[in-house]
């Protein structure tokens, strides 16, 4: 990428209308959620009597649910209107964050974060398309809005995590409720009303799955849903291998999200421009199960640096895969994102689930690491398929790739 690209940046920021600015705030806000329960893993566990394997299903919950509504979202969307989805998304994340404060077992928590991931489900799909219809300056600077929000959530939500969980547990959970407050009443009060349904994009439920009978499609999302898998063993497991006080893990993780902002907005479009979106994602996936495989033999201090540059792997990754699933089939971008986020997400909520099991199988807390660096390697072995098939024609993926879309 250009240097005018670097320009493009700063100037997005200008002259947003107000429903830009509101749905960017909303989307930092949820970003964080993902993160939000890393620093108080262990805190959690020990609260409420809890093993590894049962405090990794606040992952598995949440991302389980979100795969499932990944699928209704657009037609929800495209029934009620996209004010009405973001809105009903923000009531279910903040009922949900609050009861989430209040819960008094760990059976209680992951129901709560089920819900948490349905609020979320119908907030993520659906705000992206509200920056696209507002923003100034076109689609590629709503994206870079969007993709600058992510980057911020990912980033400051285990800060924040930290924070406030080195006073409780359930301080997080209590914070988040109040700023996605905020968010609903901003999102009520501020977004333009929903255009007539007649007037809208007619998406059917089963739209998105009949998209990944395109072979390039269904490699590229399944080649993404072994790297999410691998993604969330690093979010969900490292804390246990790394056994830090809250800050100490909120810190780590935010500077893992800080390198996943950066490689993704600024170091994943040139590394697209010199190899192709596809040939980068193979490369970036290899780094990846490169960085996992270290991690996976690894002192506490190897582990602590491996989490943090797999942020730069995992930032390039992001958007490149996004990007060649936008463009690799005929389909429309949001069918084709709903089938792509469908399978992502499925591989996360699996490796959330399994991962305690895999280091109770090898009795290790390592062996989840080295798992999930086979798993980018089979994920790579997908895309190079796809790549010795034809030529790649998936180009810099600055207005192509929807990186807001992928998480």
């Amino acid at each position: 990428m250009s240097a005018g690209h670097d320009v493009r940046l700063l100037d997005v920021f200008k002259g947003q209308p107000k429903a830009v600015w509101i749905t960017a705030f909303a989307a930092v806000i949820a970003f964080m959620g993902i993160g939000l329960v890393d620093p108080i893993l262990l805190s959690i566990a020990t609260s409420l009597h809890a093993g590894p394997e049962q405090v990794t299903l606040l992952f598995s919950s949440y991302l389980g649910v979100q795969v499932v509504a990944m699928l209704i979202t657009g037609a929800f969307s495209a029934r009620f209107g996209a004010k009405r989805t973001v809105v009903t998304g923000l009531v279910l994340i903040v009922l949900a964050t609050l009861a989430c404060a209040m819960a008094d077992s760990i059976g209680q928590l992951v129901a709560l974060r089920a819900v948490w991931g349905l609020g979320n489900a119908f907030f993520i799909a659906t705000a992206l398309s509200v920056i696209v219809g507002a923003a100034s300056g076109g689609q590629q600077a709503a994206i870079l809005l969007y993709e600058a929000a992510l980057g911020i959530g990912l980033s400051t939500g285990p800060l924040l995590g930290a924070l406030l969980g080195n006073i409780s547990w359930r301080g997080p959970f209590a914070g988040t409720a109040a700023l996605m407050a905020i968010a609903l009443i901003l999102s009520a009060g501020f977004l333009p009303k929903d255009s007539n349904r007649a007037d809208r994009p007619k998406i059917r439920l089963l739209d998105p799955i009949r998209a990944l009978g395109h072979s390039g499609l269904l490699r590229t999302s399944l080649g993404s849903a072994f790297y999410t898998a691998a993604f969330f063993v690093v979010l969900a497991w490292s804390p246990f291998v790394l056994e830090f006080g809250a800050i100490a893990v909120g810190l780590v993780f935010f500077g893992w999200g800080l390198c996943v902002a950066v490689a993704g907005v600024t170091l994943a479009p040139r590394l697209a421009a010199r190899f192709g979106a596809v040939g980068g994602t193979v490369l970036a996936v290899l780094i990846y199960a490169v960085l996992l495989g270290v991690m996976a033999v690894g002192s506490k201090p190897v582990v602590v640096v491996g989490v943090i540059l797999s942020g730069l792997a995992s930032g390039l990754l992001n958007t490149l895969f996004t990007g060649s699933a936008m463009s690799v089939s005929n389909a429309p971008r949001p069918v084709a994102s709903a089938g792509y986020n469908f399978c992502r997400w499925l591989g996360g909520a699996a490796a959330a689930t399994l991962v305690g099991h895999v280091a109770e199988w090898f009795g290790s807390r390592h062996a989840p690491f080295a798992a999930s660096a086979v798993l980018c390697v089979i994920a790579a072995g997908l895309l190079v398929t796809d790549l010795r098939t034809k030529p790649d024609k998936h180009g810099v993926p600055a207005e192509a790739a929807l990186v807001g879309e992928e998480l």
